[in-house]
């Protein structure tokens, strides 16, 4: 019995030490769900960017607004951009959030 409950927590552990392995970083998750329109530098200059007419993410506008506007934006949508509300979870949009900000900063 002991060995077959040492087998199950070992199990665990491994599934859960994989997950954290391949969980997904904002950066990972914006160049497959963003980038196609927002551009890899945020700039939104792209095919689908500009004919969705995505604002820079260093534009006034966009940098005025807050962490709780950009996750609105986010799970709502606006404009041309789906919402990911049910696409992606909450832990997901505040990382995309964080690597946008990181896209500002240059």
């Amino acid at each position: 019995m002991l060995k077959y409950i040492a087998r199950i927590i070992a199990v665990c552990s491994l599934t859960v030490g994989s997950t954290m392995v391949f969980a997904e970083s904002g950066a990972d998750i914006y160049k497959s769900k963003c980038q196609m329109c927002h551009a890899a530098d945020g700039s939104g200059n792209t095919p689908a960017g500009k004919s969705s007419k995505a604002r820079p993410f260093d534009s006034p506008e966009v940098m005025k607004l807050s962490d709780d506007d950009l996750i609105k934006v986010t799970k709502s949508g606006q404009g041309k951009m789906p919402a990911y509300a049910g696409k992606l979870t909450d832990d997901q949009i505040k990382a995309v959030i964080a690597h946008i900000h990181t896209l500002q900063k240059k």
